[in-house]
């Protein structure tokens, strides 16, 4: 598929067959994801996969109890047969910056933008465009802040790696329902781009 048709086709699944992702698809996502551009090539996000119906469960037993699913408006959401978290490590890049061929010895406002969770989004992005370049959905998300804990204690992610979101990927299911946030307006790229000055 051409980059700009991927791009295209770009959007968020919201339910999905359960299909298995082919393992080449998991593979090859991962790997992009891997070739984010990282500050300092600290390559610090890591990736959390749960693949089929065991492992995806786990996530959402812990994340979105059976209690509070009548209410929640994407059941089609939990048929995604993968699911990647990614995982932010704010310490290795500040062990990295304290290297030799950096020598940061950090001050206040040093890291005025926490780059650990920008490449971790870089990262997530290309596997968002891996996914499609691939003919499958995708939905990126965040994980409730009332249900970390749970999530953390399902799966022994220590507390130095932070969750950014999940990635939901499969098949799409044919029908889709949409998202209201469709309906609000949207600025155009020429609204948000100023050149030369604000």
């Amino acid at each position: 598929m051409e980059f700009q048709d991927v791009m295209r086709r770009r959007h968020m699944t919201r339910s999905f067959t359960g299909d298995p992702v082919p393992e080449d698809v998991v593979t090859t996502l991962l790997a992009n994801a891997h070739r984010a551009p990282s500050a300092g090539n600290t390559k610090a996000t890591e990736f959390l996969v749960l693949a089929g119906p065991e492992e995806t469960g786990r996530f959402w037993a812990a994340t979105l109890p059976e209690t509070e699913r009548g209410a929640f408006p994407w059941p089609g959401l939990l048929d995604a047969p993968l699911l990647v978290v990614f995982l932010a490590h704010e310490a290795a890049y500040r062990a990295r910056y304290a290297e030799a061929d950096k020598g940061v010895v950090e001050q206040e406002g040093f890291w005025p933008v926490p780059y650990w969770y920008v490449d971790a989004g870089i990262a997530a992005m290309l596997a968002q465009l891996t996914v499609v370049d691939h003919g499958l959905g995708c939905l990126f998300f965040g994980i409730f802040p009332r249900r970390l804990e749970a999530f953390r204690s399902a799966f022994g992610i220590p507390e130095s790696h932070v969750p950014v979101g999940a990635l939901a990927v499969g098949r799409a299911a044919p029908r889709q329902r949409r998202s209201r946030s469709l309906a609000r307006p949207t600025p155009t790229v020429g609204d948000v781009t100023h050149r030369g000055r604000w």
